[in-house]
């Protein structure tokens, strides 16, 4: 587990690793690519569902935890590592993956829940482009409903907004739920929206890295009533110093 440098986490913790998103301005896949070792023959040896899942038992195995570049990757001597964290820590579970993603055997996310578990003085922030994944799970009585548990979907335009929307809002309210808009690439008309809104432009110097316009995010904040909004430190050259930065369990 790491200190994190992202806005609304405290820790991050990767028991998985890899994505088959393939999404162009995704940071992990560019940290990935810097560490995987240059004999790796791997790298693009996962690339359908299913297929080319790798585990690493032991750390400092030969290759390193990208030993696999970014292919889908369990980290299983990695799923200890919250219960020896002493002061309650907000964990983003999965920076480096999509722990939900339709390739990601049910074992793995059930062994990650079950270290969660285990060590409930830490809150576990999860986030997924595939939140038909949480409902996949909940139908299969395998989705905790904890006070601790928050569960997030990723939205980056509209379409997105459209595709996922309403499998987030199909699980009880019961359930801790966020939207995660980053980065955000157009402008976004919202009818259902859970507690929590985080909202955040594209860093990096990516070729074509779109720079949100304050009237998408404006459009966002106005929509939101008794929501509860964060926006991350790159909405600062776009909103400026007043940004509004709060958490649901506050």
């Amino acid at each position: 587990m790491n200190n994190t440098k992202i806005d609304w986490a405290t820790m991050s913790w990767n028991p998985v690793t890899g994505c088959l998103h393939n999404c162009s301005y995704c940071y992990a896949r560019r940290i990935a690519q810097r560490f995987t070792p240059a004999t790796s023959d791997n790298w693009d040896d996962c690339t359908q569902p299913g297929g080319g899942l790798h585990e690493i038992r032991t750390k400092g195995s030969n290759g390193g935890p990208w030993k696999y570049g970014f292919a889908p990757t369990l980290h299983s001597y990695r799923l200890g590592e919250p219960a020896q964290v002493k002061k309650p820590q907000t964990i983003f579970v999965g920076s480096m993956c999509d722990l939900f993603g339709e390739w990601v055997p049910d074992e793995w996310i059930e062994a990650v829940f079950t270290t969660c578990l285990s060590a409930t003085k830490h809150r576990y922030l999860f986030l997924t482009k595939n939140p038909e994944r949480y409902l996949n799970l909940y139908y299969k009585d395998k989705l905790p409903e904890q006070a601790n548990f928050w569960y997030g979907a990723t939205i980056t335009k509209q379409d997105d907004y459209e595709s996922v929307w309403r499998k987030l809002a199909d699980l009880p309210q019961t359930y801790n739920t966020f939207f995660s808009i980053e980065p955000m690439h157009g402008e976004i008309n919202i009818g259902f929206m859970p507690p929590w809104i985080i909202i955040g432009a594209e860093t990096g110097n990516r070729k074509d890295k779109c720079i949100p316009k304050r009237e998408w995010v404006e459009s966002i904040v106005l929509a939101c009533t008794e929501e509860v909004v964060f926006m991350k430190e790159s909405l600062r050259p776009i909103w400026g110093d007043n940004l509004i930065q709060k958490y649901p369990w506050w």
